[in-house]
C-alpha cells in the first residue's frame, strides 16, 4: 500500500484582499441562510428574478452583488440587509499576556502544589472554539495525578524539569522540549514527578457550547 499522504493548510498564507473576503463573507451567508430554510437555488431565483447563473457567482464568492440585488435576497429570506456583512464585520480577538502574568487560578479537581496560570481566553472566535492556554507549573509540593477527564483536546509543550504523564493506559517521560497531543476525554495527568520544579504549557480546546 502507498503511503498515506496528510494534508494541511498553510498557516502562514496570506488571505485574500479583503475587498474578495467581502464578497466571500456576503456568499457564504447567502448560502447558510438560503439551506437553513430548505431552499434551492432555483427557489430563490424564481422568487427575486435573479438569475440561477447569477446567484450561483453570489454564493461563491465570484462577484459583488448590487444593493438592490442584496435588498431582494434579504426580503426573499426574510432577514436585515446587514446580516449579510456580519461575519465580514466579526471583531477577531487577540490576548497579549506579559511574562509572568496570566490569571493565577484553581481548576476543579487541582491537588496540592500545582499552580496554574490561564494565559488568555478567547470563547468561540471565527472557528466556534473555545480555547484555554495554560502555564503549569508543579513544585516538590505537588501531589501526583492521573485524574484529569473532560471534553475537547489538549496539548502539552513541556518547558522544564521532567514528569511522566499519564493519558489513558499510556506513560509518557516529558523533558523540555517534547510534547504531547490528546483526546482529553480519557483520564490523565502528572503520574510521576522525576524533576522539579517542572513547567509546562497546557492548551485545551472544545466546542463552544450553544446558547439557549
Amino acid at each position: 500500500m502507498g503511503e498515506t499522504k496528510v494534508e494541511a493548510q498553510n498557516p502562514h498564507a496570506v488571505r485574500e484582499p479583503k475587498e474578495n473576503n467581502l464578497e466571500q463573507a456576503i456568499g457564504h451567508e447567502v448560502r447558510l441562510l438560503r439551506k437553513h430554510l430548505g431552499l434551492t437555488v432555483t427557489d430563490i431565483a424564481g422568487s427575486t428574478g435573479i438569475s440561477v447563473g447569477m446567484l450561483s457567482k453570489i454564493e461563491n464568492g465570484n462577484i459583488s452583488p448590487s444593493l438592490s440585488t442584496l435588498q431582494s435576497l434579504a426580503r426573499a429570506l426574510g432577514v436585515p440587509l446587514t446580516t449579510f456583512f456580519r461575519r465580514f464585520e466579526e471583531r477577531r480577538s487577540a490576548v497579549f499576556v506579559k511574562a509572568g502574568g496570566g490569571v493565577e487560578l484553581e481548576r476543579r479537581g487541582t491537588r496540592a502544589g500545582h499552580q496554574y496560570n490561564l494565559l488568555g481566553h478567547i470563547d468561540g472566535g471565527s472557528g466556534g472554539v473555545r480555547v484555554e492556554p495554560y502555564l503549569i507549573t508543579l513544585t516538590k509540593a505537588s501531589d501526583v495525578f492521573p485524574t484529569f477527564q473532560h471534553e475537547g483536546l489538549e496539548f502539552l509543550y513541556m518547558i522544564e524539569g521532567e514528569v511522566v504523564y499519564r493519558h489513558a493506559d499510556q506513560l509518557f517521560t516529558l523533558q523540555p522540549g517534547d510534547s504531547l497531543f490528546f483526546d482529553a476525554d480519557a483520564p490523565h495527568g502528572p503520574e510521576q514527578l522525576i524533576s522539579l520544579p517542572a513547567r509546562y504549557l497546557s492548551i485545551i480546546s472544545y466546542p463552544r457550547q450553544a446558547e439557549g
